[in-house]
């Protein structure tokens, strides 16, 4: 991997710091021209995704195609790598360390860029727990108890940590450290970004107004609800068991054409759009759909005389074209971690600037500072 420029990052990073130690401190900073285009006035995305290793399509079609298109539009945007989140369920640490850096590998194969987004490992920016402890401090364990992924996640448990019980502050935290307005956030945490819209108004009310109303972004269509090749009733997810239910963008190509072959169906040769009667067939239809641009209708007019078995097939091979190219970065990355490394590096030190200003802000209007 060819190294990267950056001498620009650092030189404004180093004037950034200046003025912050400068006795113009915060003000000074917020007319710095940097954070003049982060501007809580314009638009701010934050988001963020767990270290599982490599992702899979589901992650693809339904978050990250969607942050690179939010680079692409927004006037900032930051993802994080949310390692902190992960360790809230006994984890090895090898493997995590090994996981951050194939999810970076994967963001980046995937377009993400370090020049237009500030990508960075969330545990190098102490702010996030820092803040919060004193959201903490204004949520009451009724509603974190409501919360239905602690009551799933929980119910098999006999003993709670008490990290599975507040995550969800700390991802209020996450959202509400850079002041973002917009949260790219699947349907399944829709009610944590609304504890987060919680705290910001509790916040305000009780403090003035500081922080900004976080708005959802629901990616909508079939490409955002992939599903299980092995049970297409439920999201295509890291966490089965049954590593042929999912596809993982560094898988190759006998794996894909294996795990499509295998997949789900039902007993009708036909190949038909019917997502309600026939989930699974209309799930590879879906992926197809996603990876090529075409809509179901036409990919079932295309496949007119075939069955079932054998539209598997042009299915499984229109999914390696797509993915070939990101596998082949992936790989390629993953033979260079002291840039992965740097890349993240870099990002914090992006993202520990700008929390650092809100912090400072927060500190202040609680009381902890003058």
């Amino acid at each position: 991997m060819p190294p990267k420029a950056y001498s620009l990052h650092f030189r404004w990073i180093f004037s950034l710091n200046s003025l912050i130690n400068s006795p113009l401190s915060i003000n000074a900073a917020y007319n710095y021209p940097i954070y003049r285009s982060l501007s809580t006035k314009e638009d701010r995305v934050f988001s963020g995704i767990q270290p599982t290793g490599t992702l899979h399509i589901g992650n693809y079609f339904g978050a990250v195609k969607k942050w690179v298109e939010l680079q692409e539009s927004s006037d900032s945007v930051l993802y994080s790598i949310v390692d902190l989140h992960s360790i809230t369920l006994p984890q090895d640490p090898q493997v995590l360390k090994k996981n951050i850096l194939e999810v970076t590998a994967s963001l980046l194969s995937c377009g993400i860029s370090p020049e237009k987004s500030i990508l960075f490992q969330q545990s190098m920016v102490p702010q996030h727990t820092e803040l919060s402890w004193v959201l903490g401090c204004m949520t009451t364990m009724a509603r974190l108890g409501h919360l239905p992924q602690y009551k799933e996640k929980s119910a098999s448990l006999k003993e709670i940590p008490l990290g599975l019980f507040i995550y969800p502050v700390l991802q209020s935290a996450d959202i509400l450290i850079y002041k973002a307005n917009k949260v790219p956030v699947g349907e399944d945490q829709l009610q944590h970004l609304q504890l987060a819209q919680h705290l910001a108004n509790l916040f305000n009310k009780r403090f003035g107004k500081f922080f900004p109303h976080p708005k959802a972004l629901i990616s909508d269509g079939s490409s955002a609800r992939v599903k299980s090749l092995r049970n297409p009733t439920k999201k295509m997810s890291k966490s089965d068991v049954d590593p042929k239910s999912r596809i993982e963008l560094a898988d190759t190509d006998d794996q894909i054409v294996n795990k499509v072959k295998k997949a789900l169906t039902d007993f009708t040769s036909e190949v038909t759009w019917d997502p309600e009667g026939r989930p699974g067939v209309a799930n590879i239809i879906a992926i197809h759909s996603a990876m090529t641009g075409k809509d179901p209708e036409r990919i079932v007019e295309e496949a007119v005389g075939l069955e079932t078995a054998q539209y598997k097939l042009v299915a499984a091979e229109a999914i390696c074209e797509g993915i070939r190219p990101i596998r082949t970065k992936i790989n390629e990355l993953l033979k260079e971690p002291q840039y992965l490394h740097q890349v993240l590096a870099d990002g914090a030190e992006k993202a520990s600037n700008i929390a650092a200003i809100t912090w400072d802000g927060v500190r202040k209007l609680v009381g902890l500072s003058h």
